[in-house]
């Protein structure tokens, strides 16, 4: 049986068809499809012959996920307290200053904060639970009792999601998905705390060693579908599922731009969607900037691209330049700014 795949063209014009649906209860809306199989062309579909129950899922509105509102793209701020990221490694290992970091990115308008105390760069090396649970902990407890902002945390692990939460984590965002530890979901499901499901193809040491995939975007669907099954049947919810193709993550130049091209199918899985592509080195090779610090814009260019795919959450390094190019882009869009 051929599995068929359904992308919404996405549009964001003031002047809309008058057959037209909203994407996902937010601001973009689409009248085509775009159908998408393993062994075929794709080809484009007008709405009207999409199937019900696929158009239902384009379009139901996205519930509010950690206290994010879903009908307008959220800003995600990151925040490594790492010795060895790629970007920022090392400049926030110390509590009082990686809170003091957060709280700049929240008054730079992030969303949410998340941290990670493991580097998935590749190449990096498996860093044990508790000096995991060392790095974070004590870094959400002090943003907590600073602010309330949504806090994530960015861990494959069971041990070190369990003391976030406890800390005062909002959100689980798990790279590998539940592959890495089954037991992870089960820590999302017994708190009821909502999780950031990502693709990853092999461990950050050996991910970017020629990666393969028969068809990146449809290999990268079909297991997030899967992982969104097995979180269901841990007990937690779709509603509080997000979704993330994980640019970079096991992927070369070829497969990153195929998943931007199209990162609208991701839609149809009935999650939000993040987008974590901030500073990654494809961004350096296209834009001619070796150094990580020299990737703002066209950091902020993928984003915005995402956005306007109606992509709901974007993990960022940069959160002013971000939120600046999104208030201009927005304003320009409505043709209206309003104070």
């Amino acid at each position: 049986m051929t599995v068929l795949y359904y992308r919404p063209c996405v549009q964001t014009d003031p002047l809309r068809s008058p057959q037209a649906k909203t994407l996902a209860g937010g601001w973009a809306w689409f009248d085509r499809v775009e159908v998408l199989s393993r062994n075929a062309e794709p080809r484009l579909i007008p709405i009207a012959d999409v199937p019900a129950d696929v158009l239902a899922r384009l379009c139901a509105p996205r519930e509010a996920v950690a206290g994010l509102d879903m009908s307008r793209p959220n800003l995600m701020g990151i925040l490594n307290v790492t010795p060895d990221s790629f970007s920022d490694g090392g400049l926030y290992v110390h509590p009082a200053d990686a809170t003091r970091h957060a709280l700049d990115m929240v008054n730079e308008g992030a969303d949410i904060i998340d941290i990670g105390g493991e580097s998935t760069r590749p190449g990096a090396s498996y860093v044990p639970d508790d000096e995991e649970v060392a790095r974070t902990a004590p870094v959400i407890a002090a943003i907590r009792d600073a602010s309330p902002v949504p806090i994530s945390i960015d861990t494959r692990k069971a041990v070190v999601a369990k003391h976030a939460l406890d800390a005062g984590a909002t959100l689980i965002n798990d790279v590998y998905a539940f592959t890495h530890d089954a037991a992870l979901a089960g820590v999302a499901a017994r708190s009821g705390a909502p999780v950031c499901l990502m693709h990853a193809q092999g461990d950050p040491e050996v991910m970017q060693d020629n990666p393969h995939y028969d068809n990146v975007v449809l290999d990268v669907y079909d297991f997030l579908e899967d992982r969104i099954k097995v979180a269901e049947a841990a007990g937690i919810d779709r509603a509080q599922i997000i979704v993330d193709p994980g640019i970079g993550f096991g992927k070369n130049m070829a497969h990153n731009l195929a998943l931007l091209n199209r990162i609208s199918v991701f839609h149809g899985l009935g999650c939000g969607v993040l987008l974590g592509a901030s500073r990654k080195r494809f961004i350096g090779t296209i834009g001619n900037a070796p150094d990580a610090k020299d990737r703002v814009a066209g950091s902020v260019a993928v984003a915005l691209a995402a956005v306007a795919q109606g992509i709901q959450i974007l993990r960022v390094h940069d959160v002013a330049h971000t939120k600046q190019a999104l208030a201009v882009w927005q304003a320009v869009l409505s043709g209206e700014y309003i104070i």
